[in-house]
């Protein structure tokens, strides 16, 4: 009982240091004008930025890919899906919260300070569980991460090519990899406030869009609704919603960056909430108006007439993948950055410097494999499944099988499931579910079509399902 009240005074004093930085979010150290308009701008870690940054971390170019997964799967498949694997991904998510407090309590209990360094889901694996889960933890997040910013800069191709294709898609991939290496200048996730604002816009305004379009323009000549027509391609769909539902592989990145990261369960479920409200009817409203003919071009703008609104919406989704890779690869810097050594220190032009081999391999393999859509899947099933559902939810289970950790635990099991057990039933079914439907159904379909794919275009295609030359 003791030992809990020591947990549970360290972790009150946390949550009111938290409060007081939350509350003091609008005095700037800097009284000059530019430094309150870099403020205002680019620095914030209230619940309300940490929205932004969820929301627009959840879903970037695989906007584009859901209505294929919707003709891959057919309309009641299609929801239905979404909807669960967005619930799935919210109760990793919780997982992945609940470990970060433990974790975050009891190392500041013992006097650790994070004002400088930021914590990630590999230390807070070692520090709960041992060097072997940090290792594993530390291979798949590094690796998931690595191919998502893959997949926006492969997307990014995709996209202008829409607006000129006086350059191949691989031609514009050189371009925007280029552009991609100003993310080395951005020092953590607080100072993303502007950019996450932004890509919330951008993926608001594209995905209805695409709605209205498609309900204005009406049904292609000929559209079929024939799916699903084949196990491999319903369970090639299947994976890549789950792909779609799980972006929070930078969960504690961004947690770390919040005044009162102990919010970020109920700010990550409202995220969630509204990405429905564009996903679901954007898919709907595309697979209705082309069909089956989604089969054969995964990017649904690539579908819609060409018109000003397109060319906006083809713009917004280019920086908002600009922005996503920022995502995905600042947690991979702040890796690099602690095995050089580098990781605490102030001088953010060394830091920058040392930031540079990390985003080359990514330009790099954006070339080689352009498979716009497809790569979604395969990322799904051999990584996503792993570091973002499945560890979390059997690192829940492994670290509190202990039953003395159980009653000093900040976190509690919650109303919808009050027993511990109860917890535990939910990790096993998400945990089973993910094998078998994920990496076992997903991972047959996603990689036997991919192996196809490089048959049919081979390895550094110039243009991936670009129509033909008349």
């Amino acid at each position: 009982m003791a030992s809990e009240e020591r947990l549970s005074g360290s972790y009150g004093e946390m949550e009111e240091q938290n409060e007081r930085l939350e509350s003091e979010i609008f005095n700037i150290p800097d009284p000059s004008v530019k430094g309150r308009v870099n403020g205002f701008l680019f620095y914030g870690g209230s619940v309300y930025d940490v929205w932004f940054s969820a929301c627009s971390n959840q879903i970037a170019q695989v906007l584009l890919t859901l209505p294929t997964s919707f003709a891959q799967l057919g309309y009641p498949s299609g929801v239905a899906l979404q909807l669960f694997y967005g619930i799935v991904g919210c109760w990793a998510t919780y997982m992945i919260t609940w470990l970060y407090m433990e974790y975050r309590s009891r190392m500041e209990r013992e006097g650790h300070t994070f004002k400088i360094h930021i914590i990630q889901w590999f230390e807070v694996l070692d520090g709960l569980l041992g060097r072997k889960w940090k290792f594993l933890g530390l291979g798949f997040n590094c690796v998931y991460l690595l191919f998502s910013a893959i997949t926006q800069l492969i997307a990014c191709g995709s996209n202008i090519f829409l607006l000129n294709n006086d350059l191949n898609k691989r031609e514009w991939t050189y371009i925007f990899g280029a552009c991609c290496l100003v993310t080395i200048f951005i020092p953590s996730f607080r100072n993303y406030r502007l950019w996450s604002f932004f890509g919330v816009v951008t993926i608001t305004y594209t995905s209805w869009y695409m709605t209205v379009a498609a309900l204005f323009y009406g049904q292609a000549p000929g559209a079929t609704h024939d799916g699903p027509n084949s196990l491999l391609l319903y369970f090639t769909g299947a994976t890549n919603i789950l792909y779609t539902f799980g972006s929070h592989a930078v969960t504690v990145e961004i947690m770390h960056a919040m005044y009162r990261p102990v919010k970020f369960k109920y700010v990550y479920l409202f995220a969630t909430l509204y990405i429905f409200t564009l996903t679901i009817p954007s898919s709907m409203a595309v697979y209705w108006a082309f069909g089956d003919s989604l089969l054969v071009n995964a990017n649904a703008l690539a579908l819609l007439p060409k018109s000003a609104a397109r060319d906006v919406a083809v713009l917004l989704m280019l920086i908002h993948q600009f922005i996503t890779v920022g995502f995905a690869v600042t947690p991979l810097y702040f890796v690099w950055e602690k095995i050089l050594g580098v990781h605490q220190t102030t001088n953010m032009l060394l830091r920058a410097t040392c930031r540079v081999p990390v985003i080359l391999p990514i330009w790099f393999f954006a070339i080689a494999f352009p498979f716009f859509g497809l790569i979604n899947s395969v990322g799904g099933c051999l990584l996503v499944t792993f570091t973002v559902y499945i560890i979390p939810c059997l690192a829940h289970i492994v670290y509190f099988s202990n039953s003395s950790l159980r009653a000093p635990s900040v976190e509690k099991p919650p109303f919808f499931l009050p027993t511990w057990t109860a917890v535990y039933v939910v990790n096993i079914f998400v945990i089973v579910w993910i094998v078998a439907v994920g990496v076992g159904f997903g991972g047959w379909a996603s990689v036997s079509v991919f192996i196809k794919q490089v048959q049919t275009f081979g390895v550094f295609a110039k243009c991936y399902q670009c129509p033909e030359a008349s």
